[in-house]
């Protein structure tokens, strides 16, 4: 990025006019990037604490200024501060842009996520399969996390009786996965 010359400090007035001259004619833009260069640069870089990544933004700041000066209305307020809210906003993009690709990365699956999801939809299938009275122990037991005292009351058996059950559903599933795997 080619770094500006720092210009005399404008007066109010004459920078009012230098605006309205650059919304007529973008080449008079340039007066106003060299006299605002500086003070943007510094504001980014002092924001983000990295060179390279300040000067991207205040490129993108002039840019975006050049593109909008159109829309700039004089309010007796330096035109710097358009091109803080500006910088400000570029940052907060960059920022959200830069965790929404993190969080991505974080959230894509990788190879072991997918056999695992894999493993499981098979075991479920499997659990399917059981006979009735053994997937419905399988399900309340290590689905929806009851006890075996509370599986018993609510299907009218011993508590022998659902750990049998369990047992056998669980020798079932060993011996079904075995045949898949062998």
């Amino acid at each position: 990025m080619a770094r500006a010359r720092p210009a005399a400090n404008l007066g109010e007035n004459d920078e009012r006019l230098l605006i309205e001259s650059a919304k007529r004619d973008p080449r008079r833009f340039a007066e106003l990037y060299e006299h605002n260069f500086e003070r943007v640069y510094s504001y980014v870089v002092g924001r983000l604490r990295d060179r390279s990544e300040a000067q991207d933004v205040t490129a993108d700041v002039f840019h975006q200024a050049l593109a909008n000066i159109e829309k700039f209305e004089w309010r007796g307020v330096p035109f710097a501060a358009w091109l803080y809210r500006i910088a400000a906003n570029a940052i907060v993009d960059r920022a959200q842009r830069a965790a929404r690709e993190e969080s991505i990365h974080q959230d894509a699956p990788d190879e072991t996520d997918l056999e695992e999801v894999e493993q499981r939809a098979q075991i479920f299938r499997l659990v399917g399969d059981l006979p009735e009275d053994q997937s419905k122990v399988v399900r309340m037991r290590f689905v929806e996390g009851h006890s075996v005292r509370e599986i018993a009351k609510a299907l009218g058996r011993s508590e022998g009786a659902v750990k049998q059950l369990q047992f056998r559903a669980l020798q079932n599933l060993r011996d079904r996965l075995g045949d898949h795997h062998g």
